[in-house]
């Protein structure tokens, strides 16, 4: 027997059949929901029942805490109706940004560290790719696997997209990348993905919090908010390790020398002796309060390591941010 979902706000329902989760059925009849992972460990999925019961086939699932679960939060991926359920959550808009797969052609390689890559790419010119800035694609790897990159452009910037591909050893994609990728190669990609996306005609100022290449979607916001003349503050944090690790410093300091409403402040949480004596240290979500103890009014995207995320959430709820004003994008490992 089916069960019927209505989703807040905007009324639209839709029906799960027998062995479903709320989103394949959700994706199957043509609702956009925003994923990512699918296996319950990224949270993007995450959504607030209001009323009915979900079961998950193995338990909770793990970006699910257990406060989480009791105060109705479920996770769309491996929710499973256990009645006809209503739920708030937030559908992405309309039109040509729904997820499909396509080819891509490596246009070139820029290795910007020790340990990121910078790859540019280029979808068939027959074939437009749209998508909303701060939205992400997965890399589908010939043996069926799949790796997640963040979309470091804003759309309408020219055809090419740009990933920021971080070395990890042993990677299935990134070790590729770094000792054999070629230009010209071809990829496939499934995209755009994820609800971590720039909030359009929220009228607050913003705060952006990166750790590590968690600067690529923000990056994509931040071009895009400039591309739509966008008035009010915003303020970039970035979190990296040590200045040679702040790979876009200088792109990002013409920015804000540009745009009297953009700042940028990096810090550093493990500098060296050659570093800018004069750039911030510490943890980047504890610069964030020290210059902004009070987040009530503000609209705040963070994406980067979990520990970082976690960190930033606790930090900047306890501040008197609301939460539906943050928006997080965690960069946690793939699952096979």
């Amino acid at each position: 027997m089916g069960r019927s979902v209505i989703l807040e706000p905007g009324q639209v329902s839709f029906q799960v059949e027998p062995g479903e989760t709320v989103l394949e059925a959700a994706l199957r009849q043509g609702v956009a929901l925003p994923y990512g992972c699918r296996n319950g460990t990224c949270g993007t999925c995450r959504a607030r029942l209001i009323s009915g019961s979900v079961g998950y086939e193995d338990g909770r699932p793990s970006a699910l805490s257990a406060a989480d679960h009791d105060a109705g939060e479920v996770l769309l991926c491996l929710a499973r109706p256990e009645s006809d359920l209503k739920i708030r959550a937030r559908v992405l808009p309309a039109g040509d940004v729904r997820p499909h797969r396509f080819p891509v052609r490596v246009v070139s390689l820029s290795r910007v560290t020790d340990d990121v890559m910078i790859v540019r790419l280029r979808p068939p010119s027959a074939q437009p790719f749209r998508y909303l800035p701060g939205q992400f694609v997965d890399v589908l790897l010939k043996d069926g696997r799949r790796r997640s990159y963040s979309l470091a452009t804003a759309p309408g910037r020219g055809e090419e997209l740009e990933l920021h591909v971080r070395r990890v050893s042993g990677g299935a994609f990134s070790e590729y990348v770094f000792s054999q990728m070629q230009e010209k190669a071809l990829l496939r990609l499934e995209g755009p993905l994820g609800g971590f996306f720039w909030q359009e005609g929220v009228e607050r100022p913003v705060l952006l919090v990166g750790g590590g290449t968690g600067i690529a979607p923000l990056k994509a916001m931040i071009e895009h908010a400039v591309d739509q003349n966008f008035s009010l503050p915003m303020h970039l944090y970035w979190g990296v390790r040590a200045g040679r690790d702040l790979y876009l410093g200088d792109r990002l300091r013409d920015l804000a020398d540009q745009h009297a409403n953009f700042l940028f402040t990096p810090v550093f949480s493990a500098a060296e002796p050659n570093d800018d004596v004069n750039t911030r240290r510490g943890w980047v979500h504890e610069a964030v309060i020290a210059d902004y103890p009070d987040l009530a009014d503000y609209q705040v995207y963070t994406s980067g390591p979990p520990a970082m995320i976690d960190a930033a959430e606790a930090a900047f709820l306890a501040r008197g941010l609301p939460r539906d004003q943050l928006l997080f994008d965690s960069f946690e490992w793939s699952v096979d």
